[in-house]
C-alpha cells in the first residue's frame, strides 16, 4: 500500500515538473522526459502486469494531451515501450541501477523512433524528420542523466525513511 502511494506521489510530482516547471526554464531538447523514466521504472521494477500497461498508456495520453500534436500517439508509444521493457525484465535481472539508465536511454530513443514511424505511416507531414532526428540524441542523454540522478538518490532516500 505504501509503495503504491509513493508511486502515485512520484507520478504527480513528475507531471507537475514535466508540464509546468520544465517548459518555463528549459529549452526543448534539454527537457528530460520524466514519463519515460516512470514507464521504464514500472516495466522493470514494479509487478503490475495489467495495470502497469494501462498506467503506461494513460501516462502517454496525459503526455500527448499537454505536449503532443497527435492525440494518442504518445499513449501508443508508451504502451509499446512498456511491453518491450516488461518482456526484457522477465528475462534478466532488472534490479540494477545501471540497467535502468540504459533502459531509459534506449526507451527515449525508441520513443522518438516509434513516434516518427507512426507519424510517417498515418500522417502526410513530411517536414517532421528534422525536428525528431535533431533532438533525439540530446533528449535521450538528458533523460538518462536525470534517471541517473534519480536512481542514485533513491537508495539514500530509502535508507533515510526506511521503506
Amino acid at each position: 500500500m505504501l509503495r503504491s502511494v509513493l508511486l502515485f506521489l512520484w507520478l504527480v510530482s513528475a507531471l507537475i515538473l514535466q508540464f509546468t516547471i520544465f517548459p518555463s526554464y528549459l529549452e526543448d531538447p534539454f527537457k528530460p522526459n520524466l514519463m519515460i523514466i516512470l514507464v521504464s521504472y514500472l516495466a522493470l521494477r514494479e509487478d503490475y502486469p495489467f495495470s502497469g500497461g494501462l498506467l503506461a498508456y494513460l501516462l502517454g495520453l496525459v503526455h500527448g494531451t499537454f505536449s503532443g500534436i497527435y492525440f494518442g500517439l504518445a499513449g501508443i508509444t508508451m504502451l509499446l515501450i512498456y511491453l518491450l521493457l516488461k518482456a526484457v525484465a522477465d528475462q534478466i535481472y532488472a534490479e540494477s541501477a545501471n540497467l535502468m539508465i540504459v533502459a531509459v536511454f534506449t526507451a527515449s530513443l525508441l520513443d522518438a523512433l516509434l513516434s516518427l514511424l507512426l507519424i510517417v505511416l498515418f500522417s502526410a507531414d513530411a517536414a517532421i524528420y528534422h525536428s525528431f532526428l535533431a533532438n533525439m540524441i540530446p533528449q535521450a542523454v538528458i533523460t538518462a542523466f536525470t534517471a541517473f540522478l534519480f536512481f542514485a538518490a533513491l537508495p539514500l532516500v530509502r535508507r533515510r525513511f526506511s521503506w
